[in-house]
């Protein structure tokens, strides 16, 4: 799987995916850029919340149990120290009548996330150079 990343101009870099689709990224304008799309990091911050949400809707949707009012609030914890964030905490806040024997369900659900799962089970990094 490749996925082709541009430079169109300023601060933006775009990624265009296998499917076609296009992400956009610029940095804030306090950073210099033109802030017209969120930065590469909240992207990535938003996959791990993202992907847990695609899952609860999966298990939703094969119980027929509505989720439509569910949410995920992702609070994140940082290190001044270590200067990264030491601690993503999801809490997923469903509606009053949602079926209690379904809460630890739903946590496993979201803990299945392949953004997890490879955060937890850090893939090898290589970065070359070459000629086109």
């Amino acid at each position: 799987m490749g996925i082709k990343i541009v430079f169109p101009g300023n601060k933006k870099v775009d990624a265009i995916l296998p499917s076609g689709f296009v992400v956009h990224t610029d940095q804030p304008v306090r950073d210099g850029g033109d802030g017209t799309a969120p930065a590469p990091f909240e992207l990535f911050l938003a996959s791990i919340g993202t992907c847990a949400g695609i899952y609860i809707v999966g298990f939703c949707e094969s119980r027929n149990i509505p989720y439509e009012d569910i949410e995920i609030n992702q609070e994140l914890f940082y290190d001044p120290v270590a200067r990264r964030i030491s601690k993503v905490k999801l809490e997923i806040r469903v509606p009053k009548d949602f079926p209690e024997k379904y809460y630890d369900a739903l946590i496993k659900s979201a803990n299945i996330c392949a953004v997890k799962k490879t955060i937890e089970n850090a893939p090898e990094f290589e970065t070359v150079t070459v000629t086109k």
